[in-house]
This record gives structure tokens, C-alpha cells and sequence, in this order.
């Protein structure tokens, strides 16, 4: 389903690289090297898709530029967290790609590069991850406690307002970082989960989707499965972001202009309805390392089995949202 995601900005990413990337710019400051960093690259095979593309677009536009002489040699930097199977990743890179690798591990919430070292960041779907649960939401003596809750989708509004504030934490860290390392005229590509401008988090898919995964815990802990202390310290350090959010974000960063900032919709990219097995294969892919790291490994196909089936209860409604833009693109260049 990443995948799917990154394909229905495809065009978009193309767009960006050809219309505002200055080659003959950045040409006259690396000559001989154009280096991309893919933040969040997991373990493949989406990561080597979306590189392999990028740099496909840069090479077309060098040659349209008459620059074809002067074709850099490319390098590739593939960051996650250092707990990150890196030798997976390895193993699966493409035997005959153009490129040299190089692994990064470390946190994109800080410096990962030398100073204008980077002429284009590329990130999917790896930004709603948040550095941390926001404190708040672990004291019980905080208005913002999320007992019961796993998520800020039908909480008080200061358990939301907890997320908001680490998010923008967050990404003010992650701008000022990538604002030093990216050369001037870099390109920044962002794709992320997004929610569009005054709609609530209750009413997109995935902030259904979390409020099953807590009432399935719920149902386990009353069942004496899990305990309901457990449950109510535990919270998914997942943001979706607003275009407004990301808009002001931006701009008092001050360090790039906003090349393009849209919401759409990767559901329209599949054919026929969203299976709950496959969502729910979906959600696990994502969710299982932090999950099972506080409730442990034994009861993750219980869980998930759960999942599914209070997916299945009210699939007609879920539907209805998939049909909806939950997906934010952002272009982003350096000035």
C-alpha cells in the first residue's frame, strides 16, 4: 500500500525535479557528484523504486539542459534508525543500479549531513513517526492523560493538542537540519499521511483504523489478556499534519519556498474495494515493532485477528473514507 502511496505522486515528484531543480546551479557546485538521501527507508523494496526514479528525472533533465557531458556520478543515502535492518536492505539493493550506496543510521530529527552536502531529500511516509510519546499523555495527573485511548482521534482536545505540539517540535528540527544540509536550489520531496485543512482526525481512515486497534486492546484487557495499565500508558507516536500545519511550519523556517503542497488520494490508484486482510496487513506491517516492544509478541496475532474483525463490522463506512485525500505531497526548494 506504500507503494501504491508513492505511485499516485509519482508524476509530482517528476514535476518537481523538472521544473524547479537547477541543474546548471547545482552543476556548477558538485561536478562530479549529485547526492540524495532517502529518509526513513525502511528495508526496501519501496525505497530503491522511488531512488531509481528520482534519479532517472535528474538525469532526463540534465540532458535537456545540454548538461549531458557534464553527468554527475550519483550517490544514495539510505537513512532509518540505527535499529533498522540495514543488512536486509543491502542484500535486496538492485545488482545493476546507478548509483553508490551508502547506509545512515540515526534519527532525521537532527544533523545526519555535512553541511550543503545533499542536492535532493526524499522522504515517504516516515515523518508521521513522532521522536516521542508526548509526556503529557503518561501522567495522570495531566489533563492530556489518554486513558483508554491509544491515539488522539475522539480524545479531549488536549491529548490533541499534546500531538500538535511535538509534531511542530518535531518538524522545526527536522527543517533547521535539512535547511544545513541541503545545497542552495536543493530539492526536499516530503510525502506523508495527511489530513486535509479543518477536518477532524476522528473522521479519516486513519484515525478509524487506530480507534479499532485501541478498542481491540480494550476488549483483550477486559478479558484479562493485557492488563488495562498497560493499555493506558501505551500510545502511537503518530502525527497526521494538515497542509495549514505544514504551510507555517515552513515558512518560519524561512530557509525554502513551498514549490507545491497538495493532498490526494493513493486509494484512487487500486482497483476494487480495500480487503480487511490487506489493511490489516497493512496496519500490522507498520504497527508490530512498537506494539509488541510494550505489550510483547504473544499477543500480536490475537490482536490483529481482532482488527480485522471489527474491520469487517463496519467496512460499508471505512469504504466510504478511503475514498477521501489522506495523503500530503509537499515540494519543497531551498533558498
Amino acid at each position: 500500500m506504500q507503494k501504491v502511496a508513492t505511485n499516485a505522486v509519482k508524476t509530482m515528484t517528476d514535476d518537481a525535479i523538472v521544473e524547479k531543480l537547477d541543474v546548471k546551479q547545482i552543476s556548477s557546485t558538485a561536478k562530479t557528484k549529485f547526492c540524495i538521501a532517502d529518509l526513513g527507508c525502511s528495508i526496501g523494496p519501496n525505497t530503491f523504486i522511488a531512488v531509481q526514479n528520482i534519479i532517472d528525472v535528474v538525469q532526463q533533465k540534465y540532458q535537456s539542459q545540454g548538461l549531458a557531458t557534464h553527468m554527475p556520478e550519483f550517490q544514495v543515502f539510505f537513512n532509518d534508525h540505527a535499529s533498522n535492518d540495514f543488512n536486509t536492505l543491502f542484500a535486496s539493493l538492485p545488482p545493476k543500479r546507478l548509483y553508490f550506496a551508502t547506509g545512515v543510521p540515526g534519527s532525521f530529527y537532527g544533523r545526519l549531513f555535512p553541511e550543503s552536502s545533499l542536492q535532493l531529500v526524499h522522504s515517504s511516509y516516515a515523518l508521521q513517526w513522532l521522536s516521542k510519546v508526548p509526556e503529557e499523555l503518561l501522567n495522570k495527573n495531566s489533563t492530556a492523560w489518554n486513558k483508554g485511548r491509544v491515539h488522539y482521534t475522539n480524545a479531549p482536545d488536549e491529548v490533541a493538542h499534546a500531538y500538535t505540539t511535538q509534531f511542530a517540535k518535531d518538524m522545526t528540527i527536522f527543517l533547521e537540519a535539512r535547511a544545513k544540509e541541503l545545497v542552495l536550489g536543493g530539492i526536499m520531496v516530503l510525502i506523508m499521511p495527511g489530513i486535509p485543512n479543518g477536518i477532524p482526525h476522528s473522521s479519516v481512515p486513519g484515525g478509524v483504523m487506530f480507534d479499532f486497534l485501541g478498542l481491540s486492546l480494550m476488549d483483550m484487557a477486559k478479558e484479562g489478556l493485557i492488563s488495562e495499565a498497560q493499555v493506558d500508558s501505551f500510545n502511537l507516536p503518530v502525527y497526521a499534519a494538515s497542509p495549514k500545519e505544514m504551510t507555517q511550519l515552513v515558512e518560519r523556517n524561512g530557509c525554502f519556498v513551498i514549490e507545491k503542497m497538495e493532498m490526494t488520494c493513493p486509494r484512487s490508484r487500486v482497483d476494487g474495494p480495500v480487503s480487511a486482510q490487506a489493511l490489516t496487513m497493512h496496519l500490522r506491517a507498520g504497527m508490530e515493532g512498537v506494539i509488541s516492544k510494550h505489550f510483547g509478541v504473544e499477543i500480536i496475532d490475537e490482536l490483529f485477528d481482532r482488527f480485522r474483525k471489527k474491520h469487517d463490522e463496519f467496512s460499508s463506512f471505512l469504504e466510504s473514507k478511503y475514498e477521501e485525500a489522506t495523503q500530503l505531497f509537499i515540494a519543497l526548494k531551498r533558498i
